[in-house]
């Protein structure tokens, strides 16, 4: 796992899988040929060979009072679509114990959006039953993405519904919020729709220092290099290339630590402006941040 301190926040990364090659029907445009120009991308998030390297994560925010998690990737037991997905046995949940953070510890599970690799471990399996995996917690969903996929606009991955959101909403555990909500006063919702309508980032704040989850709003650092790659599962690809480079404006040359949802080892840093227009990501200054893997 990886721990990182931003003020007086802590935040965890637990790895449910990651990846290397077999990306392309996430990035179709990321072929190795084109990611292999992108030097700096390589060891952290692509081989000597281009291929994409990424994960599918949690991240887990612990102001002292608030333990959040903040996307619960694909879950265990779940029938999908794509083969890698489909029906896995990982050992996440276990994981997310040994980082100090039993199910029951959690109190808020916390959404970017309603694609599978997101919301799978909001239930688990119980007797042939969907149970809420963190009993004690409410469960956010902005709005504006709920009435997308409750309108019945959902996209070819929205097979997760009926096992990961809807028995939350039949046992009254989710709240819908808006797009820009302050969950606590260390933590809000920042809207980065295009991926899917109502998408929202993660801003964190704590004594003078930032943190920002992108969600997917970027899915991998190749796309700061290359603004025009749009993922596959883009509801409003044009959308979702204006807020890419929206955020990217807004992080670059600063001092707020960006965790891609999707970002391989060391899954954070900083996002830099390069004379072309376009951003890379910056992980050598990774020791000033209190990062440290255990």
């Amino acid at each position: 796992m990886n721990v990182w301190q931003i003020g007086n926040v802590k935040v965890t990364r637990v790895v449910e899988i990651e990846m290397v090659g077999g990306t392309r029907f996430i990035l179709p445009d990321a072929a190795p040929d084109k990611v292999l120009p992108i030097k700096w991308l390589y060891p952290h998030f692509m081989n000597e060979k281009g291929k994409l390297i990424m994960s599918v994560h949690a991240l887990v925010i612990d102001t002292g009072e608030r333990r959040i998690i903040v996307d619960t990737c694909i879950g265990n037991d779940k029938e999908r679509e794509i083969a890698g997905w489909n029906n896995l046995q990982t050992t996440f949940l276990d994981d997310l114990e040994a980082a100090g953070y039993a199910p029951a510890d959690i109190d808020t599970v916390l959404c970017t959006h309603l694609h599978v690799d997101h919301v799978g471990w909001n239930t688990r399996l119980v007797d042939g039953k969907w149970v809420p995996t963190f009993p004690n917690a409410r469960y956010l969903y902005a709005k504006s993405e709920w009435d997308h996929w409750a309108s019945g606009d959902g996209d070819k991955y929205g097979e997760a519904y009926e096992d990961s959101v809807k028995p939350i909403f039949d046992l009254g555990l989710a709240d819908l919020v808006d797009c820009n909500e302050q969950i606590c006063d260390e933590v809000s919702l920042v809207p980065t729709p295009g991926h899917t309508p109502g998408h929202v980032s993660v801003r964190i704040s704590s004594e003078g220092k930032e943190a920002f989850i992108t969600g997917d709003a970027l899915h991998h650092p190749c796309q700061m290099a290359r603004l025009d790659w749009a993922a596959s599962a883009d509801a409003d690809p044009e959308q979702a290339r204006q807020t890419r480079r929206d955020m990217l404006s807004s992080l670059a040359d600063s001092d707020t630590l960006v965790f891609g949802t999707h970002f391989a080892t060391p899954s954070a840093g900083h996002v830099v402006s390069d004379s072309d227009g376009t951003f890379r990501l910056e992980v050598s200054r990774q020791s000033g941040d209190d990062f440290s893997v255990k």
